[in-house]
Parts: structure tokens; C-alpha cells; sequence
């Protein structure tokens, strides 16, 4: 699951960053309003961490541009702008959550939750395939019913597969779905995650494979009889 966030402090972004990744998201950071009106271009998000003292203007402005791009997404207010009034026209104008700095991650975390659990988040069911079942809005893998815990990468790349069960994902889309904007990523990465979830589903007996279009891209899909 692909998150934005904007935030011009370095030091806070790579650490709200971390946090991301560890909890299995894809983040995406920028640090202007421009920036970010230009990754809402290119990909699509399930929510974002935006704040308000941008240095290019007040990161509340950039919210009708979301929205109007992306009904769906999430959008959480992360800024140091406390007052009482500043909350209420965070708000008022169309965030889902509002929280100021300093805070707590867990705290973070556990709103980000809240937040794509609330109607209109695009909720799914669960895509099962074999005895691999997949939960698209909580982001969980279960195999005979027994959850799996997956690396954050690994998740990602049964996110993609299984939003597209039985068709070739093309190795550009896993890429992008996959890695973030900061990542640093070898010409063969994806196929030794690829080779890597192969041999777990494999061990867990999961009932499902990972085929490959040579060149091409890769497709979740039961096994051949």
C-alpha cells in the first residue's frame, strides 16, 4: 500500500519514513506542495501524511487537488500548527485526521489504521486464491487460515499480484507499487524477492504460484493440472 507524505524537514520525514516501511507501506516523501501535486500525478495513494508549513505555502490547499485527483485517499494533517483554530480549518477543509507535532509514531500508526478503516475508503474483500487468502484492506496474508507474517517488501509484492490475480503484472508496475521514490534498487531485485515468496508459498503449502512472463512481468494464479 503506496503512502505520501509531505514534509520539508528532513529528519522528521525520514524518520516518519521508517516508521512506514516497518509497518509494510510504500512511502513516497516530498517536500513542496509542487512536488507532491506531481506524485499525485503519477501514482496512486491510500492516504497521506501532509503538513501545513510547506515552503512553497500552506499544505491545506493542496487537499481540493487530492481529493479531486484521488476520492479515495486518506488524508491525515501531521504539522505543528496547534491552535485550536488551525485544527478546525485543517479539518474543515476536507482532512480526515489532524495531529501536531510533537507526537507520538504509535499514536501515528494506530490513526493511519483508524483512517482507512472509515467508509469511503475503498474497502475490498479478500481475495482468495487456492488456500492463500489475502485481505486487501488490512493488508494481511493468511494461508488455511493462519495469518503470515511477511517482510515489508514481500507483502507489497503479494499486494500487487493479488489485486491482479490471473493476469501478468508488468515489472515496471511491481517496481513502482514496490519500491519508494528513495530506494536504492539492484537490476535484480525483483526477482530475488519474486524467488524468495515462491519458496514461501511453497513451504506453507498455499496452493497457489507465481509465473513468470519472461521479460514481461509475473501473475499470481493456482497451480496448472
Amino acid at each position: 500500500m503506496r503512502a505520501l507524505l509531505v514534509e520539508d524537514e528532513p529528519e522528521m520525514a525520514r524518520s516518519i519514513g521508517v516508521k512506514l516501511g516497518r509497518s509494510g507501506f510504500v512511502a513516497d516523501s516530498v517536500g513542496t506542495i509542487a512536488d507532491a501535486r506531481e506524485s499525485l500525478r503519477l501514482h496512486r495513494y491510500a492516504f497521506a501524511l501532509l503538513d501545513r508549513r510547506l515552503p512553497d505555502g500552506d499544505g491545506i490547499t493542496l487537499l481540493p487537488d487530492m481529493r479531486r485527483r484521488q476520492p479515495g485517499i486518506r488524508i491525515l494533517i501531521l504539522t505543528a500548527c496547534d491552535a485550536v483554530n488551525e485544527r478546525i480549518s485543517g479539518l474543515d477543509a476536507g482532512a480526515d485526521d489532524y495531529m501536531t507535532k510533537p507526537f507520538d509514531s504509535d499514536e501515528l500508526m494506530a490513526r493511519i489504521r483508524t483512517c482507512l478503516r472509515r467508509p469511503g475508503a475503498d474497502l475490498l474483500p479478500p481475495i482468495t486464491i487456492g488456500s492463500l487468502s489475502f485481505d486487501l484492506n488490512i493488508r494481511e496474508l493468511s494461508v488455511a487460515g493462519r495469518p503470515v507474517v511477511l517482510h515489508r517488501r514481500e507483502l507489497a509484492l503479494i499486494d500487487v499480484l493479488a489485486r491482479h490475480a490471473g493476469r501478468v503484472v508488468l515489472r515496471t508496475t511491481l517496481l513502482e507499487e514496490i519500491y519508494g521514490f528513495d530506494d536504492e534498487v539492484q537490476a535484480n531485485a525483483l526477482n530475488i524477492l519474486v524467488s524468495r515468496m515462491r519458496r514461501r508459498l511453497s513451504e506453507l503449502n498455499a496452493g497457489v504460484e507465481i509465473h513468470s512472463a519472461r521479460g514481461i512481468g509475473y501473475m499470481l494464479t493456482k497451480p496448472s493440472t
